[in-house]
């Protein structure tokens, strides 16, 4: 327990124990203690040795307990906090050493560039009792010398953390994982394309049948279309190849047919009758007549028997088609001329049947289109825009019976179809 100052020295002043005055007596005496060395007491130091700066005269410094002073604390003053300011005394009958003024709180000067202070020395500990001389928690035991100026400090060592490798294990864990999940779906999605590329493809080779068989069936069906009878269709295909015969007093139908003559005109059929007054007197030019138009034409050759004529003009016109079969019965057809002399007359009907000429000469047409003087030598057409005969003649005395004859006939004999 430490011993309090009377006031005459101007510290701190604690009550006595014991007597129960408040005098300036130190209080009981602590246990007696071996000396050490002998039973001669406690060493004291030599009179003879300097007094410490701030001691009473005669007092050396350091030795006011009998311990070393802490290295850089004042003289005098003890190196363990807990010891007794002004030292144990020394053996019974012994005069006491005098006492030691208890330094002020603001006694240590500022430390140097450096320099630690004993507060940063040795911080307080739990449990432990702060020191009034501004020291805090010092440990017992030898002092712990202090750095002078300039001295090095060793450097203070922490604690490795162990958690960043493993934070960077981890991390580097996460990023395998991430990448193996990525590379996956990649994979999938690269499947995926490649599956729909199969199906695009399968899509588009059935597409490209489909529609192959599309393109084959539109061709079937215009070629029925073109079978289809339409006689306005017909008429409009025709008529600026027909034309009506001007042969001296005698009028009928011609028609261009076939390919260009040798002098890059055109080639037309009529029936003889029509031009067989010219020719009969030695002519050979006719007249080919249209609306306004009139163009001079040549009687070439001619056959009595299947009553056919073929004219030849230097005019061009578009020849008409030839059909490459027989007509049938019940087939339709259209019959253009110029009956009465009126031209670009069209009428409608059917094949009646197919007979033998009453003069034997050869097969003819019979149908059901009206037919009048003039219509002779005019083309009948089937529902294809084809010539399939000449129209002849028609039954006296009877409505619907016509003739004509078979284009195959008239090919036949004269080379121009």
């Amino acid at each position: 327990m430490t011993a309090g100052y009377g006031p005459q020295d101007g510290g701190p002043r604690g009550p006595a124990q014991g007597s129960g005055d408040e005098g300036g007596r130190p209080g009981p005496l602590p246990p007696r203690m071996e000396p050490r060395g002998g039973s001669g007491g406690w060493p004291t130091v030599p009179a003879s040795r300097a007094t410490a700066p701030g001691q009473p005269p005669g007092y050396p410094a350091g030795a006011s307990t009998g311990y070393p002073s802490a290295p850089g604390a004042p003289a005098g003053y003890p190196a363990s906090p807990g010891a007794p300011a002004g030292g144990y005394p020394s053996a019974p009958g012994a005069p006491a050493a005098p006492a030691v003024p208890t330094p002020r709180a603001t006694w240590s000067p500022a430390p140097e560039a450096g320099q630690r202070t004993p507060q940063q020395m040795f911080p307080p500990q739990s449990g432990q009792p702060a020191d009034p001389r501004g020291w805090s928690g010092a440990p017992a035991g030898p002092p712990t010398p202090v750095a002078g100026p300039g001295a090095a400090h060793p450097a203070a060592t922490r604690p490795k953390s162990g958690w960043l490798p493993r934070a960077a294990l981890f991390l580097a864990l996460v990023l395998v994982l991430v990448s193996g999940v990525q590379a996956y779906q990649i994979h999938r999605l690269n499947s995926r394309l490649a599956d729909t590329d199969r199906n695009m493809s399968a899509a588009q080779g059935d597409d490209g049948v489909r529609l192959d068989g599309l393109e084959q069936r539109a061709e079937e069906l215009e070629k029925q279309a073109g079978t289809v009878f339409n006689p306005e269709s017909i008429a409009a295909a025709v008529l600026p190849s027909v034309f009506r015969v001007k042969a001296g007093q005698f009028t009928g139908t011609a028609f261009a047919v076939g390919k260009p003559n040798s002098e890059g005109g055109a080639n037309l059929f009529t029936n003889y009758h029509v031009v067989e007054s010219v020719w009969d007197s030695g002519g050979r030019q006719v007249f080919l007549e249209r609306t306004d138009q009139r163009f001079p034409a040549t009687i070439v050759k001619v056959d009595e028997e299947n009553d056919i004529a073929h004219l030849r003009t230097s005019a061009k016109f578009t020849g008409l088609v030839t059909a490459p079969t027989p007509v049938k019965s019940g087939q339709q057809i259209v019959v253009v001329g110029a009956p009465l002399g009126l031209t670009d007359s069209v009428t409608t009907g059917v094949v009646s049947a197919f007979r033998k000429a009453e003069n034997g000469s050869g097969d003819v047409i019979q149908f059901d289109a009206p037919i009048n003087p003039g219509n002779s030598g005019g083309p009948v057409i089937n529902g294809a825009k084809q010539v399939v005969g000449i129209a002849t003649a028609k039954a006296r005395d009877a409505e619907g019976i016509g003739l004509a004859v078979p284009i195959k006939t008239a090919c036949d004999g004269f080379d121009i179809c």
